[in-house]
């Protein structure tokens, strides 16, 4: 935005303007390498993503540079470990073009995660989590209310198989059994944020639903009676979440940013309640190390990961409950240090504020904990956005004390927010 000069050249005779904008491409692909060591753990992470690939020119060899380039599509590949205790991998393409005129997003992904409860093989302890799923989906943009709005849509499919596997992190049934999940989601959209990088004006809001079939309302079974591996063998939930945002100028390139966001994981059938999987996990830096039973971590500054979400510290060791309820509000002002595209960076300062809840009887809006802070951001073309912050937790947490006051948060890809 800072550097674009834009050639005007009128023509009074025909009352036409020329305007002549001069650009170059950016480099758009990215790469991730990350090593960590935490509670004896080595962990470590790597990721590829095409912003250019071309599939059609993939038997093409001129086109390797060192792949197939040209046609806009993005192709995303990302491997993480913590040795024979976790392993991850997933694979992305989009075709943002589909059918050629129309910026119809196509996307495809599949992706697969091993976890173990890290006995040898050879011990009768030995358990494991298994979780594979694949993902169709296609998003376009829409003309009505205004051009600002998009629509997704997807059909999501899972499994989750264990063996012996009982952990303080995912406790369903017995530790064995395969549990499936068929979903369709649904994500209404709208952005008129003035730039993505650094926005000054606009707002973005966001409502979407992930939804399974009710299998339990055709069925004559009584569940109070049936175990938890046959009662969540196919789960049923509606999931629903929504993000909003505005982003105000109050002087020259200092932003105030509002945020709010929710989430609410429902159900069907009384007797089964809300399902173990996809709940959310509330606080710290949002970081998903691992994909374990489809949970949302979302971010919350001036507190440890997931701290704010129920049963999550428990005397009982049976934490990682989760929560089906989730509300955070955010107030952040903004100034920028460098606005040059190839290397834009901002500080912040923020207030804060969140909580998690387990069942609508206990949901308190305003019954929060608070959190204040600063922190920046640089966004680099080849590794996307990085940030910093430290921030101060001024309430205790569930169950445990010293896992709020002083904490500092990396984030990638604005996990955090």
């Amino acid at each position: 935005q800072e550097s674009i000069n834009p050639d005007v050249q009128p023509n009074p005779s025909d009352n036409t303007v020329d305007i002549g904008y001069s650009v170059e491409e950016a480099a758009a692909d990215q790469i991730r390498l990350s090593a960590g060591f935490a509670a004896g753990y080595l962990m470590l992470e790597a990721g590829l993503q095409f912003s250019n690939f071309s599939m059609r020119n993939i038997f093409n060899k001129k086109a390797w540079r060192p792949l197939p380039m040209g046609d806009g599509q993005k192709l995303g590949i990302s491997v993480s470990t913590l040795g024979r205790y976790y392993l991850t991998y997933n694979i992305s393409f989009t075709e943002p073009w589909l059918g050629g005129r129309k910026p119809n997003a196509f996307t495809v992904a599949f992706y697969q995660s091993f976890f173990t409860n890290n006995y040898e093989k050879a011990d009768s302890r030995y358990g494991w989590f298994n979780q594979t799923g694949a993902t169709v989906g296609l998003g376009r943009r829409l003309t009505w209310p205004d051009d600002y709005f998009a629509l997704y849509q997807g059909l999501n499919f899972k499994r989750y198989s264990l063996e012996n596997y009982q952990s303080i992190h995912l406790t369903v049934g017995d530790g064995n059994g395969k549990f499936n999940l068929i979903s369709y989601s649904i994500i209404l959209s709208r952005n008129s944020v003035s730039q993505p990088l650094y926005p000054r004006s606009g707002s973005e809001f966001q409502l979407g639903l992930e939804i399974t079939p009710p299998y339990s309302l055709f069925s004559d079974k009584d569940y109070t009676k049936l175990d938890d591996n046959e009662k969540y063998k196919w789960i049923e939930m509606h999931r629903w979440n929504f993000k909003a945002a505005w982003y105000t100028e109050l002087y020259e390139k200092l932003v105030m940013m509002t945020r709010v966001r929710f989430g609410y994981l429902g159900y069907y059938n009384d007797q089964i309640g809300p399902t173990p999987f996809h709940r959310f996990f509330l606080g710290g830096d949002g970081l998903a190390n691992y994909s374990l039973d489809s949970r949302e971590l979302v971010g919350m500054r001036g507190y440890a990961n997931s701290s704010l979400t129920p049963g999550f510290y428990s005397n009982s060791g049976t934490g990682g409950t989760g929560g089906n309820i989730l509300a955070k509000y955010t107030l952040e002002l903004r100034y920028p240090l460098s606005l040059n595209p190839q290397a834009t960076i901002y500080a912040l300062t923020f207030l804060e504020a969140g909580n998690c809840w387990l069942g609508l009887q206990n949901f308190d809006p305003f019954s929060v904990k608070r959190s204040a802070g600063v922190g920046v951001r640089i966004f680099l073309p080849m590794f996307g956005l990085l940030g910093l912050d430290w921030g101060y937790g001024f309430d205790d947490v569930y169950g445990t004390t010293g896992n709020n006051g002083s904490q500092f948060h990396f984030s990638i890809g604005g996990s955090i927010d």
